[in-house]
């Protein structure tokens, strides 16, 4: 295991002359792996600017917001900067057909007047360290995989108690290179965060669904929120005493913009990667899992699109809903393709053929590879009925809102039907169903969901095998043939669920006995077998094999180590904190096609169409682009650039992730991929892939010009100006 260690930081030393766009890089190892290179491209600072334990670096400024997307510090005053798309849930919860901030924005114009947002935390890194050899201790070749496991759990859990002890901080290992490498990480979680301004959507999600994935671009998609913290400069949960944060570091912000062929870094925390999948891995996923995944979201999302497009309330409710499932059903729509484009599946057999061939004439000891990719073809072989049904039973039946709703009440009947059941114990359960009713009532419509029952119970019925398809589903079908609209409408009549009032009524007198009635209830028994037939015939299957995979995995990225002494390999994304890095450039997506750099306000205007409502233009900002007074975020030749491309490698995750220039200065924040790049978390082509981001002068022009919120603008430190 040593020796495979010791591969891994020598391999990733080689080759610096490779593709430098390609790879999301640990920031602890940047000063003896990437460096050169990165200085070599332009970069004028030094590893330690980026990653120190020794000082104050851009690591202090870097925060993983919500738990999903990344933000940057940008003030001493603890104001941080994301997307609109990962502040939305907060905007939406504040809003109200009274206080439609997502139609309006929202601008916070004193510290009273941020706002709150119960359960957002972000989260910075203190530091992290390699641990493998610590991790490692007592596993053997001899061990089972679940024996190997338990070895690796037991010494995790010792490491990051140890990290811990006598702090406030919390620690977790992590595997890199598949298991063949770990790092620990220590981590500060900062929860009172307050929301300080969103443009509105009109501005802050300009071209919509239409737009998303896609160049050119010309949404101001950002959010602006503050840390608080306690008078100690201490995490703290919300109070009104609490102050705003003092970093360790925050980002200067440049106005100087950019040009083509300028070095460009991100620094942010990418969600998931799989560049070292076998070619059975990427087939599954290209022509499996994405077309039924693309289909049941593309019903959902009409039937969502035609209530939303009639009524108010209706858009304020599912806007946040919308987003979250239009946003991997678009991004999974380009993966196919670009997997189709590129010919990853073929290109991943001649590796295959290539890494069957070293095998074969493979000298000296080691672990034996011979049986590896006849072992992944069986397994996948197993996987691919398993994993369909996995795809039915969540985005179908777990697609139904009602459905994932009462599945919550299966916790307080296990606890009711106990003969020592404590009222303590009930009271504790009712208490937490009662919040999760008021969140779920307050953004829901029972006509949608009625419709979306019945499509989804359509495509259960139709394509989930006898061994997968809920006991349910079958007796609707026996009852009912096809007429799964009749049964929805029967269900919506005659269960509790479907009733705010009634669901209320049912938790605010309950008793023990009371979990007769939830058995009895339509919607509770369809939910039961759906989440039953999930939990205890599909998932134990694809847990196994899924399982198994990455053991096998773990063995093929040991083996492609050994093969490739002179690639230099980077860790797949697995949301921890990474650098990219690459150039501002431009591409072209097709014969006689090029995509310019850059994009500017004239082009909002192009896009106007009062027809569609993702390019409505706000009439405000239309009149201040036709006027062309941007001040000192106009650029050099007068206009407003508004986003602009570059070659950094960026995944989810990535989303709100700071865009740095060679300086270290903030120039943007990052918020998408090309749409014909987004098969990059499966094969990245240095010529198509491009992050997206928004140009920091747009985002300074609308909090300034636009909102009047100069006061935010005034708490940075600007660069660049004439």
């Amino acid at each position: 295991m040593k020796k495979i260690i010791s591969a891994i930081i020598l391999l990733l030393s080689l080759s610096l002359q490779g593709r430098p766009e390609e790879g999301m890089w640990i920031p602890m190892l940047l000063g003896q792996l990437n460096m050169p290179r990165m200085q070599s491209m332009g970069f004028r600072l030094t590893a330690e600017d980026i990653y120190s334990l020794n000082h104050s670096s851009m690591k202090d400024a870097i925060v993983q917001f919500g738990g999903g997307c990344t933000a940057e510090i940008v003030s001493p005053e603890g104001l941080i900067l994301t997307n609109h798309h990962c502040g939305l849930g907060a905007v939406q919860r504040h809003s109200s057909v009274e206080h439609d901030y997502l139609a309006n924005g929202f601008w916070a114009m004193n510290r009273k007047e941020e706002l709150p947002n119960p359960g957002l935390t972000v989260t910075m890194l203190v530091r992290m360290e390699d641990v493998t050899e610590r991790i490692l201790k007592g596993v053997n070749d001899t061990m089972t995989q679940a024996e190997r496991a338990k070895v690796i759990r037991e010494n995790s859990a010792a490491v990051e108690q140890e990290a811990i002890k006598g702090t406030k901080y919390e620690a977790k290992v992590r595997p890199f290179y598949y298991g063949n490498q770990y790092y620990l990480l220590v981590t500060q979680v900062f929860k009172d965060i307050r929301l300080v301004g969103a443009p509105p959507q009109a501005i802050g999600q300009f071209g919509g669904d239409t737009d998303n994935w896609m160049w050119p671009r010309h949404g101001g998609d950002f959010s602006v929120f503050r840390i608080y913290v306690d008078k100690n400069n201490q995490p703290a949960e919300y109070c009104e005493d609490n102050v705003p944060y003092k970093p360790a570091y925050y980002f200067p912000v440049s106005v100087k913009g950019y040009k083509q062929g300028d070095f460009t870094f991100v620094f942010g925390y990418p969600g998931t990667t799989r560049e070292y999948l076998t070619s059975y891995g990427v087939d599954l996923v290209a022509s499996t899992e994405n077309p039924a995944r693309i289909r049941l979201r593309q019903e959902r999302l009409d039937i969502m699109n035609k209530a939303m497009d009639t009524s108010t309330l209706v858009r304020i409710q599912y806007t946040s809903k919308h987003a979250g499932i239009a946003n991997g059903w678009k991004k999974m729509i380009g993966e196919s393709k670009g997997i189709t484009r590129l010919d990853a599946v073929e290109k991943k057999k001649e590796f295959e053929k290539e890494f069957q061939s070293w095998v074969e004439n493979r000298q000296g000891t080691g672990p034996s590879y011979a049986l590896l990719l006849p072992a992944f073809q069986e397994t996948y072989k197993q996987l691919i009925p398993l994993d369909m049904a996995a795809v039915y039973l969540n985005e179908g039946g777990m697609g139904i809102e009602v459905i994932k709703f009462a599945s919550g009440f299966r916790e307080l009947v296990k606890i009711s039907k106990k003969k020592d059941a404590k009222k303590e114990d009930i009271d504790k359960a009712i208490a937490s169903l009662q919040k999760a009713a008021a969140a779920f009532y307050k953004d829901y419509q029972p006509a949608l969901d009625l419709e979306v029952m019945t499509v989804m119970l359509g495509e259960m019925s139709a394509n989930l095998d006898s061994t997968s398809t809920p006991e349910e589903v079958v007796k609707i079908r026996e009852k009912y043939g096809t007429d799964f609209k009749g049964y929805s409408t029967w269900v919506f009549s005659n269960s509790v669920f479907a009733d705010s009032a009634k669901c209320f009524a049912l938790l605010g007198s309950y008793k023990a006995s009371g979990y007769k009635h939830i058995e009895k209830d339509p919607v509770f028994i369809l939910a039961t077998s759906i989440y039953g037939t999930y939990e205890n015939v599909v998932y134990p299957g694809v847990t196994k094999l899924t399982g198994r995979i990455d053991s096998l995995q773990r063995i093929y990225m040991a083996g492609q180590l050994e093969m490739l002494p002179g690639k230099r390999f980077y860790p797949d994304a697995n949301s921890t904190l990474r650098v990219s890095y690459g150039k501002v450039d431009n591409y072209t997506p097709a014969d006689g096609v090029t995509y310019d750099y850059y994009t500017t306000a004239a082009g909002i205007l192009q896009k106007e169409d009062s027809t569609i409502y993702d390019y409505a233009v706000d009439n405000r900002l239309k009149d201040m682009i036709a006027r062309g007074d941007y001040g000192r975020y106009a650029d050099r030749d007068g206009s407003l650039h508004t986003a602009f491309i570059a070659s950094n490698h960026t995944t989810g995750g990535n989303s709100g992730s700071p865009v740095l220039n060679a300086n270290g200065e903030l120039i943007g924040i990052n918020f998408d991929r090309n749409w014909e790049g987004t098969m990059s978390d499966l094969m990245y082509d240095p010529a198509m892939c491009r992050n997206i981001t928004l140009d920091i002068r747009y985002c300074l022009f609308i909090m300034d010009k636009y909102a009047g919120a100069k006061h935010l603008v005034d708490e940075m430190t600007i660069t660049g100006q004439e």
